[in-house]
């Protein structure tokens, strides 16, 4: 996709000729009886209010990709994007999600094979059985849905991000702590989060709009236990093994006060909680460090209250 102006940075007068994301579309009568557009319209900078005064044409769906040109204007002291020509983005167009909405940084089909062939790599046919089950239960949610709303892994795809990341900090931990049951713990890493698809209501883009009634009232870890004891005991599960992958989920945040009402109590499940906490972390302070400067300091982050000190460039090595 051609370089094209943000909306974060424009001024009045300015034209935009690119591509944008819907956020949503009305049509609507004006005080003289004609039809016309209203429209928010966004990209990695932000949104914006948008018009467009031809009556004829019909409102884009929400989380569509559309090509517009059109220029941006000022109302009651706010900006409003007049648009003259749109059109729904097609294949062709080549569009560079990632400049339109936070996106994970590989391809979900990508991430999800490697999640795939690690579940085909388990010996145990049972762990295997059930874990393709909840996956194939999931459906093409999994290609798009975020593993937060704001916080860590809110983009597209940021549930397969942190999953997959997981997936390979688990495979490190194994090969120094040998004693730790690879597949067990594989398969924690793959079911822990796999409710967030009912604790949130997100759009193809992976915003997440509102939190479902599900998630409000249970959450993603009870929510999580009860659809894999559903399918563990339609599958005859062996008792033991369905006890202790129900206790990774409900034990995986660790303290009452995060959600959690039992601590992780065998080794698979500290690890799966530990991997949670840093996976998260990780990505929380990669994206806040971006926006300080070298030597200098962030904001205080209010999830991990505390600032954050970026480094000054690291020196060449010989």
């Amino acid at each position: 996709m051609r370089e094209q102006p943000q909306l974060g940075s424009m001024i009045k007068g300015q034209v935009f000729d690119g591509f944008l994301l819907v956020r949503q579309a009305q049509q609507r009568t004006s005080s003289n009886g004609g039809k016309y557009l209203d429209m928010t319209l966004c990209d990695i900078s932000g949104e914006v209010n948008a018009k467009m005064w031809d009556g004829l044409t019909a409102p884009p769906a929400a989380a569509q990709v559309i090509r517009l040109r059109g220029m941006m204007l000022e109302y009651n002291g706010r900006p409003q994007l007049r648009v003259d020509k749109m059109r729904p983005s097609v294949e062709s167009d080549d569009v560079d999600m990632s400049a339109l909405a936070p996106c994970a940084p590989r391809p979900a089909s990508e991430m999800l094979d490697e999640i795939l062939n690690r579940v085909d790599a388990f010996a145990d046919h049972e762990l295997k059985d059930l874990v393709l089950m909840r996956l194939e239960e999931c459906g093409d949610k999994l290609s798009y849905y975020p593993a937060a709303s704001k916080l860590h892994h809110a983009e597209r795809a940021g549930l397969l991000h942190h999953t997959s990341t997981m997936l390979r900090g688990a495979a490190a931990i194994c090969e120094i702590y040998p004693n730790l049951d690879a597949d067990l713990l594989a398969a924690g890493v793959i079911l822990h989060d796999l409710c967030k698809i009912t604790e949130m209501e997100a759009d193809q883009i992976g915003v997440v709009s509102d939190y479902t009634a599900q998630g409000m009232l249970i959450g993603h870890l009870v929510q999580g236990v009860a659809e894999l004891d559903r399918c563990g005991r339609k599958l005859k599960v062996r008792p033991e093994l369905l006890m202790m992958l129900e206790h990774m989920i409900l034990s995986h945040h660790d303290l009452p006060e995060y959600g959690s009402p039992k601590p992780p109590m065998f080794p698979e499940a500290e690890v799966l909680h530990v991997l949670d906490l840093l996976d998260a972390r990780m990505f929380e302070m990669q994206r806040e460090l971006k926006n300080a400067p070298p030597g200098g300091f962030t904001e205080r982050i209010w999830s991990l209250e505390r600032k954050l000190y970026r480094r000054k460039e690291r020196a060449e090595a010989n």
